[in-house]
C-alpha cells in the first residue's frame, strides 16, 4: 500500500518527520505492568519495516506500575502512544477509546498479558489489504486459537461461550474470544457500542453487511501477571449482551443504495 510520503503526523524523539500510519495496534490493559515493555518490544519488532504504525496502549485505571512502565516505553518506542482512563471502564471501552484515538486507517487489536503473538499481525494485516478499498470496511479478520494455551477451566468456560454466541447469534467464528483481530476504523465507528462489544465483533460487523475470516494464530501460555476473566464474567455477565446483541440483529436494515 502506497503511502503519501508529504503526509505526516507526528515526529520521532529526534524530531525526525513519522508517516501516516496504516495500521494502529490497540492494546487495552488494566494492571499489566509486567507485561508493557516485553509486549511493546514485541509488537515493535513484528510491524517495523513493514508499513508505517502507531501503537496505541489504553490505560484502563491501572492502580499498578503500569503507568510508570508505559512513560519508560514511550521513551524507547517513538510508535507508541499512551492514553488513560481516570477509573476502569472495561474492556470495551478501552478498545473504544484506543480506536477513536487512531490516526491510521486499520486496527489490529491485541490483549494485554502477551498471550496473543504480535507476530501473526502482519498476516491478518495482509489479509485485510489484499481487498478493494471497499471490501476492507466490510471485512473482520478474527484469529482462532486452535492451540489455546490455558487452564481446563479456562477452555471449557471459553467453549461454552463461543458455542452459545455461535448458535444464537449465527457469527460464524469459533474463536470470538480471541483479543487479536484486525478491521478497519471506519467499520468499528459505524457499530454500536456498549459494554462488552468487543465480544460480540464478528455479529456485529454481519449485522451491518460485512463478514468475517477467521485465521489460525498462535497463542501462548500466560508468563506475567494474573488473568482478569474466567467462567462468570465470560459466560453469565454477558447473558443481558448476548440477547441486547440479538435484538439489534433483528432489527438491522441495509438499505440499497441507487445513483
Amino acid at each position: 500500500m502506497q503511502q503519501d510520503s508529504s503526509k505526516v503526523l507526528s515526529t520521532d524523539a529526534d524530531g525526525a518527520a513519522l508517516p501516516d500510519p496504516v495500521v494502529a495496534v490497540v492494546v487495552p490493559v488494566r494492571n499489566e505492568a509486567d507485561n508493557i515493555l516485553p509486549l511493546v518490544g514485541e509488537i515493535d519488532r513484528a510491524l517495523g519495516g513493514r508499513w508505517p504504525y502507531e501503537i496505541i496502549y489504553v490505560d484502563d485505571g491501572s492502580d499498578d506500575a503500569t503507568p510508570a512502565l508505559l512513560r519508560e516505553a514511550r521513551q524507547r518506542f517513538a510508535a507508541l502512544r499512551v492514553v488513560r482512563h481516570r477509573s476502569s471502564c472495561g474492556q470495551s471501552q478501552a478498545v473504544a477509546t484506543g480506536v477513536k484515538s487512531a490516526r491510521a486507517a486499520y486496527i489490529a487489536t491485541l490483549d494485554g498479558d502477551g498471550q496473543n503473538d504480535p507476530a501473526d499481525i502482519p498476516s491478518l494485516l495482509e489479509r485485510l489489504l489484499a481487498e478493494t478499498p471497499a471490501e476492507r470496511h466490510r471485512l473482520l479478520i478474527a484469529g482462532h486459537r486452535r492451540r489455546r494455551q490455558d487452564s481446563p477451566l479456562r477452555l471449557l468456560s471459553s467453549r461454552i461461550a463461543n458455542g452459545i454466541r455461535a448458535r444464537l447469534l449465527g457469527d460464524a467464528t469459533p474463536d470470538t474470544g480471541c483479543g487479536l483481530k484486525v478491521f478497519s476504523r471506519e467499520a468499528f465507528l459505524d457499530m454500536p457500542r456498549f459494554d462488552h462489544m468487543h465480544r460480540f465483533l464478528p455479529a456485529l460487523m454481519i449485522r451491518r453487511g460485512g463478514r468475517v475470516v477467521s485465521v489460525p494464530v498462535n497463542h501462548r501460555p500466560r508468563q506475567r501477571g494474573q488473568s482478569k476473566y474466567g467462567v462468570w464474567n465470560r459466560l453469565w455477565v454477558g447473558i443481558v449482551d448476548l440477547f441486547g446483541v440479538m435484538w439489534l440483529q433483528r432489527r438491522a436494515r441495509l438499505p440499497q443504495i441507487e445513483d
